[in-house]
């Protein structure tokens, strides 16, 4: 029998494995997903991974070399609640830039493995404060965090404003819109990244949005088709219907280049038009 590799190892060649896929330009991204044990924020195992055909599969034993791939880990199987896809995590890591030194801002942390990547990058002048709904999770995470002191856990959903002011926000669940305190608590030259999802939409999908302050406006772009799970506090009815006639225009999304929050008729320009705020295919200036 062929000699397994060390943990170190496994999570490395991982990493290695996510910077060809992912088409990583970073090596601290790289390194990050080489650090962090998957494994402690994953529960006992076996444990259940989503395959996007197949479902959910058990893996044959608890070691955890099975986890490094880039494979969704179930936390919650009945709600599809997972630890989600390292890739699609990497990437927007690598393009968003997150720098040593930033304070971010995640809204749905899950049991903490991506807020423990995230410290990761924004080192110990960093800081992440992390929100989450769900009250075990949030405990679970706050344990396993406890090796990432620059990692702070709030218990509660994504409506509550909160104090500080953020180099980077950064969603981890499904919203409607984009809360006004999101858009007021980014720092000069902030970035935003917010999973938009419908649920009447192929399956809870939609599109990331990325966004980046200037001045007092804000440049926009698709970063590209996700699916995630409902973010608490930053959903209606109204919005999600909204939402999912305008993901029936991709091109129009793609076409994105800013978010307006002035006084204005809507016209050709408008993709998402709202009462508040809109997503245009006006260029800055």
């Amino acid at each position: 029998m062929a000699r397994q590799p060390s943990l170190a190892l496994a999570r490395r060649w991982f990493a290695e494995e996510l910077r060809v896929i992912g088409h990583l330009l970073g090596e601290r991204v790289i390194d990050a997903f080489a650090t962090v044990p998957r494994e402690r924020f994953a529960g006992p195992g076996p444990w259940r991974l989503l395959h996007f055909v197949d479902g959910y599969w058990t893996t044959p034993d608890a070691d955890p070399r099975h986890l490094y791939h880039n494979v969704l880990i179930a936390l919650d199987e009945q709600r599809r609640l997972n630890i989600g896809e390292p890739l699609l995590w990497a990437r927007h890591f690598d393009r968003i830039g997150v720098k040593d030194g930033d304070r971010v801002l995640q809204i749905g942390m899950g049991s903490g493995y991506y807020t423990a990547i995230l410290a990761e990058l924004v080192g110990p002048n960093g800081q992440v404060d992390g929100i989450e709904v769900d009250a075990p999770l949030a405990a679970a995470a706050e344990r396993n965090l406890k090796p990432w002191p620059t990692a702070h856990v709030r218990l509660g959903d994504a409506s509550v404003p909160i104090e500080g002011r953020w180099d980077l926000i950064v969603a981890f669940a499904g919203a409607t819109a984009p809360h006004t305190w999101w858009l007021d608590a980014l720092a000069a030259g902030g970035r935003l990244l917010l999973p938009m999802t419908a649920a009447n939409f192929s399956n809870r999908g939609g599109f990331m949005l990325r966004l980046d302050r200037r001045g007092d406006s804000f440049a926009a772009r698709s970063a590209g088709w996700v699916g995630f799970y409902p973010c608490a506090g930053a959903r209606n009815p109204e919005d999600e219907a909204a939402l999912g006639e305008a993901l029936g225009d991709p091109a129009g999304q793609q076409a994105v280049r800013s978010l307006r929050r002035d006084p204005h008729d809507k016209d050709e320009s408008c993709w998402l038009h709202r009462d508040g705020w809109c997503l245009s295919k006006h260029e800055l200036h």
